[in-house]
């Protein structure tokens, strides 16, 4: 049985901005110490020059076969607010409290952000080679919606991939490693 303590640092993985190395969070995992990562993502939250903007609620998880296999991040101030993360609270927000909490943090300022995915499901246990779906979801309150997905092969070949900004996530790049 994996403990709470346990999934939340696998979970996480790497939620630390990219751009600002001194603010760590210390529930980063470095990838390169750690269990390698499968998946890789970097992406921006942009700077929205507005003076009532608030900072973004996201998700971000993995499908396989329509289903949430697991969650990777979510980025929000109260979970009062889960649902307006639509797509998320349909496919894994509603089911799983646990594993929710595990990946569950304060929301994000404009910037540079990466996230690893260890090829582990949301009970711990290793994906087989196939087909999988990347998505990112950002919602701001009184602003605008943003849904990213990218299907990807998991296998023994590499692959790279780049999604074009939306209104509240900029370019997405992705890169799958071998299994």
């Amino acid at each position: 049985m994996i403990s709470c303590r346990t999934l939340l640092a696998v979970a996480v993985l790497a939620l630390a901005p990219v751009a600002q190395a001194a603010s760590v969070d210390s529930a980063v995992i470095d990838p390169a110490v750690s269990a390698p990562a499968v998946v890789e993502l970097k992406f921006e939250l942009p700077l929205i020059d507005n003076g009532d903007a608030r900072r973004p609620f996201v998700a971000v998880w993995v499908e396989s076969e329509g289903k949430a296999l697991r969650s990777l991040a979510l980025w929000m101030d109260d979970n009062e607010w889960e649902a307006d993360l639509r797509r998320w609270w349909r496919k894994a927000g509603r089911y799983g409290h646990a594993q929710v909490d595990a990946v569950t943090s304060a929301t994000r300022g404009a910037g540079q952000y990466a996230l690893y995915w260890d090829g582990l499901d949301a009970q711990g246990r290793k994906v087989n080679s196939g087909r999988y779906q990347l998505v990112l979801e950002a919602v701001r309150e009184d602003g605008n919606r943003t849904l990213l997905k990218q299907s990807f092969e998991l296998g023994n070949q590499s692959a790279a991939y780049q999604l074009p900004a939306g209104k509240e996530i900029g370019p997405v790049f992705v890169t799958v490693n071998p299994l």
